[in-house]
């Protein structure tokens, strides 16, 4: 079976094979759609080495839409230009083999990194996408065009905090709807700086509290993103 990214999968016959190449034959087309019944966008703070890899790898794995780099104060990564487009392929890589492996047929994007205040002060809405050539035919798809515009609900994941409500009040009945549009903004392993913390909520961002203990960088998407799921049911 073979995917293309935009939608469905397709039964294949291999007739030929070289090193960097392969030649089907194209047997069937089925209409499978596995992309959860709703939008999401995770801003993660890049992390180094495999912690990166596995956030974006079981983000892929449970539905995610897209994922926008980010750099940050208190964040381990911050990539000269020279890097960008080695790293965005990797990271656009590591979740196209996470597809493979779940069946998802439309991979995330994966957004080149801006630093957060930046990105917190931008109109990002109907912008387009800074993306790995690899897929940049399909950011212009109806699919991918959803995630321009504004998000339902921004979500910022939060470090536990005495007092502090657990979760936004309307986020339970959000994901009642059809095909709620989320967005999570998840900062690095040393948390969001104050300043941070301050601008992102005044872009709109709502904290959420999960649970009473810190979770690592990388196993925040994957908890959030399993709990933003188990709300649709």
């Amino acid at each position: 079976m073979l995917f293309d990214g935009f939608g469905g999968e397709y039964l294949v016959e291999l007739e030929q094979i070289s090193k960097k190449s392969a030649t089907v034959r194209l047997l069937e087309a089925h209409d499978i759609e596995r992309t959860a019944p709703m939008l999401s966008k995770i801003a993660l703070v890049m992390s180094r080495g495999d912690r990166m890899d596995y956030a974006i790898q079981k983000a892929t794995e449970l539905g995610v839409s897209a994922i926008q780099l980010l750099s940050s104060h208190h964040g381990e990564v911050t990539l000269k230009p020279a890097q960008v487009e080695k790293k965005l392929l990797h990271w656009q890589q590591v979740a196209l083999s996470a597809c493979e492996q779940c069946g998802l047929n439309r991979p995330p994007l994966i957004i080149a990194p801006q630093p957060i205040d930046s990105w917190l002060a931008a109109d990002t809405s109907g912008t387009g996408f800074a993306v790995s050539e690899v897929v940049a035919p399909l950011a212009p798809s109806p699919y991918y065009q959803q995630l321009l515009r504004p998000a339902d609900m921004r979500v910022l994941l939060s470090v536990p905090a005495a007092g502090a409500p657990a979760t936004p009040p309307s986020l339970k009945s959000l994901m009642q709807q059809d095909t709620p549009y989320i967005e999570l903004l998840i900062g690095p392993e040393g948390g969001l700086s104050e300043a941070e913390h301050e601008q992102a909520y005044g872009a709109g961002f709502e904290p959420w509290q999960i649970g009473a203990r810190v979770m690592r960088t990388e196993t925040a998407p994957v908890v959030a993103l399993a709990s933003l799921q188990a709300l649709l049911i």
